[in-house]
């Protein structure tokens, strides 16, 4: 199914879902090494606890307490790459929102071009360009709202990417730093046949490492700075609020279930300062188009 789902995504929107997909995969190796290390932490310290040996009973059992942590770890990273995920989201689905808009203006040029060679004195001639003078007018607001949130929804991605990288990265030294000074109380000099060892002493120093650890986890602050954003005077429409026109404001935004049904006064007036066609100019096809409505 989600290979049929690829082959339909519209071709502007056809790398981002194969990116968001292959990301999919990418995260349920994280979930499945956090299961791992977490069953792995079990088994250490069961393993431990077999060996009959009080010190390495009491250490292995405060690894797998550490492990079982950095399993813990690499679940949360995952639930944050699922966030940076559901932003990429965002672009695709806008970007598969542009695509019928690019299709609508192509569609039409087309359809202009094969009348100017058949009937070029045909009347249909005039609606066509009115209705590419829209086209292009609803193209050229929905392309501008495309780079708008793909800029947004970009930085904001890997703002959110970066930093849970850094998080799993930097919990993780900790956790195995502290998992360094439990390895250190256990006394590994040799012994001969018949020789006992000497009782643990360390306990409540392990005991405390562990305290340490959790205090420390608790305590993590980022330790890298937000990432700014100047996208915060975008509306809910995807254009700055400063600069749209009532008609524009008041449409449907690009990426939602309707396409736009209406052009910006910067639009129109673009394309119109670009176009002409047949002889007949477009300024004066939208004149008649505005006229109509």
């Amino acid at each position: 199914m989600a290979s049929l789902r690829g082959l339909q995504q519209p071709d502007l929107s056809k790398k981002l879902f194969k990116i968001i997909k292959s990301e999919n995969h990418a995260i349920g190796a994280y979930e499945s090494a956090s299961r791992e290390r977490i069953s792995i932490a079990s088994q250490i310290s069961d393993w431990g606890e077999a060996t009959g040996d009080d010190s390495i009973s009491d250490i292995s059992d405060k690894i797998g307490v550490l492990l079982s942590e950095m399993g813990e770890q690499e679940d949360l990273f995952a639930q944050n790459l699922e966030d940076y995920r559901s932003v990429l989201k965002q672009i695709r689905n806008t970007e598969s929102s542009v695509q019928p808009s690019r299709d609508n203006k192509a569609k039409i040029t087309d359809e202009i071009q094969k009348l100017k060679y058949k009937e070029p004195q045909s009347t249909k001639l005039v609606q066509l360009e009115q209705e590419l003078v829209r086209a292009e007018a609803q193209n050229l607001v929905a392309e501008a709202q495309l780079t708008n949130i793909t800029r947004q929804k970009l930085k904001e991605a890997y703002d959110l990417h970066s930093a849970a990288v850094i998080e799993r990265a930097e919990k993780q030294i900790l956790l195995a730093r502290h998992m360094r000074r439990l390895v250190q109380l256990l006394d590994d000099t040799p012994v001969v046949p018949g020789d006992v060892r000497p009782a643990f002493e360390h306990s409540a120093q392990a005991r405390q490492v562990l305290n340490d650890a959790e205090e420390d986890l608790r305590e993590w602050q980022p330790s890298f700075d937000p990432i700014p954003s100047s996208a915060t005077d975008m509306g809910s429409n995807l254009m700055p609020a400063s600069v749209m026109g009532p008609s524009t404001a008041e449409g449907p935004v690009v990426g939602g279930e309707e396409q736009l049904q209406v052009e910006s006064p910067q639009a129109v007036q673009a394309t119109q300062d670009k176009r002409e066609i047949s002889g007949s100019t477009v300024v004066q096809g939208e004149r008649e188009y505005q006229h109509q409505q």
